[in-house]
C-alpha cells in the first residue's frame, strides 16, 4: 500500500472508530433494549388476542420496566386498568401515553373520553378541543367537545358547538334535543320551543314532537296551545302510546281526574299494545302524580287493571310490588315479590326486596331461609354473607356469624375496599362480644386500613376503648371519635360517645357539652344516652338532675343492677361493662 493511502485509511479509521467508540455502543444497546421492548410487546398482543390476558397484561407491564417511556405498552395497560375498574390508574397510564407519543390519536382521544367519563370535564373539553382543531374533518369530535362543555358548566359555549356541528350536518333529532334540553337548563323556553318546532316541521309524520310541543306549552301554563298540539298529534297517530298520557296531564291541569283516569285506562286495555309499551305509559303517567293518598289509589287502580290483562308478566308484579312497598302494603308486596321469584327464580332484585321485608318484619327465620337459598342461586354475591352473618349475630350464634363473614370476605374483590371493611367491622363486633379482644382489635384496624372514614367501626372501636379496665388508650379513643363527629356531625350515638370519651378522661365540662348536643339530637330516647348523660351531671356536680336522667333512663328501658344502685344511692358507680381488658 502507497503511503498515501496508509495515511488515508489510518484518518478515516481514527474518525470514525476511535472517538466515536462508546457513542455507538450506547446506540447498540438503545437498539437492543428497543428491540426487546418490541419483542415483549408485541408478545404481549398475541397473548392478549389468544386471551391470554394476565401473561399479557406482565409482558405489558416488563415493558415499561424497561422503557418506563414505551407509549404502546403504556396505553395497553391503561386499557386493562379500566377493565379491572382502576379509572385513575388507567387515566395515568394514558397521560403518560400521550406524553410520550403527543402526536397519536388514539391515545388522546381515549385520554379525553375516560376524562369526560370520570367527571374531569374541564381537562377532557381542553383534550377535545385541540383534537377538533387538529381533526376538522371529524365531527363527532365536536359533539364530545360540546357535551365535555356542557358538563363543565360552560353552557352557551355548548350549544355554540352544536350549532357549528349543525351548520355542517344539517337540521338533526340528536343534535336539536341536546340543544333543547340545554335551552330548559338555561331556562330559555322560547329557544327550548323552537328547537321543537323546527324538528315537527322538518318530520311533520313524527307524532313524537308535536306531543313534545304540547307537554312545553302544559308546563308553561298554555292549556289552549297543549290541547291543540296534542289534537294535531292525534291526527298524525291515533295508536301513538305518547298521547294517552299527554291528554292525563292535560286534564290534571284543568281539574279534570275522571277523564285523566280515563285515558290511562283506554291505553291499558288496549290489546293492541304490547305490556312494555303499557308500562311505559303508566309509568310516564304515576312520574306525574303527586304522591298524595288519592294519587296512590289511582296508581293501585291502574295496576291493577294492567295486572289482569297481563297476569303471567313478572315485571309488572315487580313494579306493582314496589308501588305497595311505598303505600307500606309490606304483605301484599311480599306476595307479589313472592310470584316474582316464583317465574323467575334467578331475579335477585326480588329475593332481595323479600330479604328487606322479612328483616324489616323481624322474622330471622325467613330472612336466614331467604340468605341461604340466595347463597346457592348466587354464590358470588358475597351480600347474603353479610345479611347472614347479622342475622346469626343477633341470635348470638357467634361462631356461625363469624363463619359467614370469613367466607363472604373470600367473594369481596380486593378493590371493594368499603365491602370488605364493613366485614371487618362486623368481625370485630363480634370478637368484642365472645371477649376476645385482642382479635376484635385487630380486625377494627383491618377495617379501617381498607376504609379509614368508616364511622360505624370508628365509634365503636373507640367505645371499647374507653370500658376496657383500667383503662383502654382513650388518646386513640379520642382521634377517632373525633374523626366521627367530623364525618357525621349530627350523628346522637356518636356525639354520645365522644362525650363518653371525655368523661374517661375526666374532661367533664367538655363531656357535658357533647351530651347535651346529643340528647338534643336524639329521635329514639336512647336508655344508654340518658344514663350517660346522668353520671355526666353527678360528676360535674349536678346530683338532683343526675338522678332525674337516670330515671329516665330506666323508664327508657335500661335495666341493671347497677343504674338502680346509682338511683337508689344517688351516686356515680361504675357497671360491669367497665372491664378489664384481659382476655
Amino acid at each position: 500500500m502507497k503511503p498515501i493511502y496508509r495515511l488515508i485509511t489510518a484518518v478515516l479509521c481514527a474518525a470514525f472508530v476511535v472517538p466515536g467508540g462508546r457513542a455507538d455502543d450506547k446506540q447498540i444497546q438503545a437498539q437492543k433494549q428497543q428491540r426487546k421492548v418490541d419483542y415483549y410487546y408485541f408478545e404481549g398482543l398475541k397473548d392478549k388476542q389468544a386471551g391470554r390476558h394476565d401473561v399479557a397484561y406482565d409482558h405489558f407491564r416488563y415493558c415499561i420496566s424497561l422503557d418506563s417511556t414505551a407509549a404502546a405498552p403504556l396505553y395497553e395497560l391503561a386499557v386493562y386498568a379500566l377493565q379491572l375498574r382502576k379509572p385513575e390508574l388507567s387515566l395515568d397510564y394514558l397521560r403518560r401515553a400521550v406524553k410520550y407519543d403527543p402526536t397519536n390519536y388514539t391515545y388522546r382521544l381515549a385520554l379525553a373520553s375516560l376524562s369526560l367519563n370520570v367527571g374531569m370535564y374541564g381537562e377532557a373539553a381542553e383534550l377535545y378541543r385541540e383534537l377538533v382543531h387538529e381533526h376538522p374533518a371529524k365531527p363527532e369530535l365536536i359533539y364530545y367537545l360540546a357535551e365535555a362543555l356542557n358538563q363543565a358548566g360552560q353552557t352557551g359555549e355548548a350549544i355554540d358547538r352544536f350549532n357549528e356541528l349543525e351548520n355542517t350536518l344539517g337540521v338533526n333529532e340528536a343534535l336539536s334535543m341536546q340543544k333543547y334540553k340545554l335551552y330548559m337548563q338555561m331556562e330559555q323556553r322560547d329557544k327550548a320551543y323552537n328547537e321543537l318546532q323546527r324538528l315537527a316541521d322538518n318530520n311533520p309524520g313524527d307524532v313524537r314532537y308535536p306531543i313534545m310541543i304540547g307537554d312545553l306549552l302544559l308546563e308553561n301554563g298554555d292549556t289552549a296551545g297543549a290541547l291543540s298540539s296534542y289534537e294535531a298529534a292525534h291526527e298524525i297517530d291515533p295508536t301513538s302510546p305518547y298521547y294517552p298520557v299527554s291528554m292525563a296531564n292535560y286534564y290534571e291541569a284543568v281539574g279534570d281526574r275522571a277523564a285523566a283516569e280515563n285515558q290511562i285506562r283506554t291505553a291499558l286495555v288496549d290489546r293492541e299494545l304490547d305490556v312494555e309499551t303499557k308500562m311505559g305509559i303508566l309509568a310516564r303517567y304515576l312520574r306525574q302524580l303527586h304522591q298524595t293518598p288519592d294519587a296512590m289509589m289511582t296508581a293501585d287502580t291502574l295496576f291493577r287493571t294492567l295486572l289482569a290483562q297481563h297476569p303471567e308478566e313478572p315485571s309488572l308484579k315487580r313494579y306493582y310490588a314496589g308501588l305497595l312497598m311505598m303505600q307500606n302494603k309490606t304483605e301484599e308486596a311480599r306476595y307479589q315479590y313472592q310470584l316474582v321469584t316464583e317465574m323467575e327464580p334467578d331475579n335477585e332484585e326480588a329475593w332481595q326486596q323479600l330479604l328487606v321485608i322479612a328483616i324489616q318484619a323481624n322474622d330471622t327465620k325467613e330472612a336466614m331461609r331467604i340468605c341461604q337459598k340466595c347463597r346457592q342461586m348466587f354464590p358470588e354475591s358475597p351480600v347474603y354473607f353479610f345479611y347472614l352473618g347479622v342475622l346469626y349475630y343477633e341470635e348470638k350464634a357467634y361462631q356461625k356469624a363469624l363463619d359467614a363473614y370469613r367466607e363472604g370476605l373470600e367473594k369481596i374483590p380486593e378493590e371493594n375496599v368499603h365491602m370488605r371493611s364493613d366485614f371487618y367491622g362486623q368481625i370485630g363486633d363480634i370478637y368484642f362480644q365472645i371477649k376476645r379482644r385482642k382479635e376484635a382489635f385487630e380486625a377494627y384496624d383491618k377495617s379501617l386500613q381498607y376504609n379509614p372514614n368508616n364511622t360505624a367501626v370508628l365509634n365503636n372501636y373507640a367505645y371499647y376503648l374507653t370500658i376496657l379496665r383500667p383503662t383502654g388508650d382513650l388518646d386513640k379513643a379520642e382521634q377517632m371519635s373525633a374523626r366521627c363527629i367530623k364525618l357525621e356531625p349530627n350523628n346522637a350515638t356518636y356525639l354520645d360517645t365522644y362525650a363518653w370519651v371525655f368523661f374517661k378522661k375526666q374532661n367533664y365540662s367538655l363531656a357535658l357539652i357533647y351530651i347535651q348536643n346529643a340528647v338534643g339530637k336524639d329521635t329514639t330516647n336512647s336508655a344508654e344516652l340518658l344514663e350517660h348523660f346522668g353520671d355526666i351531671l353527678f360528676m360535674t356536680g349536678d346530683k338532683a338532675k343526675a338522678v332525674e336522667q337516670w330515671k329516665q333512663a330506666r323508664a327508657a328501658g335500661k335495666k341493671s343492677k347497677t343504674l338502680e344502685r346509682k338511683i337508689a344511692e344517688e351516686a356515680y358507680l361504675e357497671g360491669p361493662e367497665d372491664e378489664s381488658g384481659d382476655d
